[in-house]
């Protein structure tokens, strides 16, 4: 398996006027890679998983290429990546449980369509087994095929919703904001299910969050995200221990952390991100970092390839990027 974004540019067109979403996003990834992606709300995150999935809203313009197993995804007419992509290759645990399902219909009919829309080599009795299967691994009773969602826990659901993204064996998972909404100890579960039956299946993982902590349990790789930019990506350990860029930085110091029985001083990112319907000019960072010089405000940095990953900062030396 390798997936392949390449120059990725999306822009939502709002009346007259636009919004860019994702700008000159490249990343690749290959067999059991596991990607966190991270930033601020706002930074593109769930647009680039929603490229993916080709389930972009119509007002949406994009451009670029998304190489999954040397096809280009985004050149496919929906129905020929229905068939042959959706779920079966690649499926996503949505941001949202409750929205995933039928509120009327139960939850083992809903699972059991699923399947046989998707592969007309299963039947009702091959897919029932599939699915009781799935429920056994991620700790679900089986008495959950004949209920409908609104007879669920929050837990339960978000369980059956990661059912539903492995019933055909994906290669790739995105899982974007997965514990939302959930308690602490259902939020627990629900990354150590994502971790024993995707990441130490050697499955493809993508990986969408606010909550850095768990990027840090479950990915390989993180990918910093900055008004639809991308800031830093590269190795996880390299970029937890020491982040290169300020905005990396910023997130990372952000976040509580009292190992070895000492409290970390938490810091926050001053401002705000900016106004995505206007031209930026420079870092789209620069207005709030620190130590940003007046380069920074008049040319956007490149990617540059430093210490196991890449930086997009001026402030940091590097092999460029030749993409």
């Amino acid at each position: 398996m390798s997936l392949q974004v390449r120059d990725l540019n999306i822009s939502y067109k709002i009346g007259k006027g636009s919004i860019r979403a994702i700008n000159r996003v490249y990343f690749q990834l290959e067999k059991g890679d596991s990607l966190g992606v991270i930033g601020e709300t706002g930074s593109g995150k769930t647009t680039i998983a929603n490229a993916i999935m080709r389930a972009l809203p119509e007002n949406a313009e994009y451009s670029g290429s998304i190489f999954f197993n040397n096809k280009d995804i985004l050149k496919m007419d929906q129905e020929t990546y229905r068939k042959e992509i959706r779920w079966k290759k690649i499926s996503i645990i949505p941001q949202y449980s409750m929205n995933a399902f039928n509120p009327i219909k139960r939850v083992g009919e809903q699972l059991v369509k699923i399947m046989m829309e998707n592969d007309s080599n299963i039947d009702t009795s091959k897919a029932s087994e599939r699915i009781f299967y799935l429920f056994n691994q991620l700790s679900l009773p089986p008495e959950i095929y004949k209920k409908l969602p609104d007879e669920l826990s929050g837990g339960q659901r978000q369980r059956v919703v990661i059912a539903s993204a492995l019933l055909l064996d994906p290669e790739l998972v995105i899982a974007d904001e997965p514990t939302t909404a959930l308690d602490v100890i259902n939020q627990a579960r629900v990354i150590s299910l994502i971790k024993r039956e995707i990441v130490d299946k050697q499955k493809t993982l993508i990986y969408i969050t606010h909550d850095i902590a768990v990027v840090a349990g479950v990915a390989k790789k993180v990918l910093t995200l900055y008004a639809g930019e991308i800031m830093e990506f590269g190795d996880s350990r390299k970029i937890f221990k020491e982040p290169l860029h300020p905005y990396s930085k910023g997130l990372l110091s952000s976040v509580p952390d009292i190992r070895f029985g000492k409290v970390k001083k938490v810091h926050y990112i001053p401002g705000d991100p900016p106004d995505l319907s206007k031209e930026i000019k420079g870092c789209p960072f620069a207005p709030r970092c620190s130590i940003a010089k007046d380069i920074c405000k008049v040319e956007k940095p490149k990617l540059r390839y430093v210490d196991g990953r890449y930086v997009a900062c001026h402030l940091v030396g590097g092999e460029e990027n030749g993409q």
